[in-house]
């Protein structure tokens, strides 16, 4: 019976070290995601549809509000849970008004962007990702849901990479820290 036990042991041991090993290669991937404080190389110089029809870089975007606290949001005129939270993203910026907002459309179509902007009167500047949430741009700041809010401080640092439609909470606290 000796060896059994024996045999047993090691391979729970090895079971735990196992489970071990995937739990830290875990936290340690969740904690970079968290803990991201720049944008990538690819993210920024990615291109997205302005207003006018022409094309400015993530890049450009973030220069355009150095110095200022920013807010982006990725969203879709499509998307009921982005819809759904519009008065919370009004609340925020009422309770908020020395913060710049980004909206950053996942629409198909320059006109169903369009027409939400007005149909939801969000203030803020605009622009569309050119290929969707999937694409490029999507793919560069791990866009996996719509609503996608990050925090960017003044000084060009991500303060929030990945918050939702659930998290304003999180939101505001982050942006009062910011003051």
């Amino acid at each position: 019976m000796k060896p059994s036990h024996n045999f047993r042991s090691k391979d729970m041991s090895k079971k735990i070290k196992n489970v071990t090993s995937s739990l830290l290669i875990l936290f340690l991937t969740i904690g970079c995601t968290l803990a991201q404080t720049s944008f990538s190389k690819k993210a920024l110089n990615e291109t997205l549809l302005n207003p006018e029809d022409g094309q400015t870089t993530f890049k450009e975007i973030l220069k355009k509000h150095k110095g200022k606290t920013l807010v982006i949001e990725c969203w879709a005129s499509w998307c009921s849970d982005c819809v759904k939270a519009m008065p919370k993203v009004k609340e925020l910026q009422a309770n908020h008004p020395e913060v710049d907002y980004v909206f950053i459309s996942m629409d198909k179509t320059a006109d169903k962007w369009k027409l939400g902007i007005e149909k939801h009167d969000l203030k803020g500047d605009h622009y569309m990702a050119n290929d969707g949430m999937k694409g490029v741009f999507g793919t560069a700041i791990n866009l996996d849901w719509i609503p996608r809010y990050i925090i960017v401080d003044k000084h060009g640092e991500i303060a929030l990479y990945r918050a939702i439609e659930t998290d304003f909470e999180t939101i505001d606290k982050t942006l009062n820290s910011l003051k």
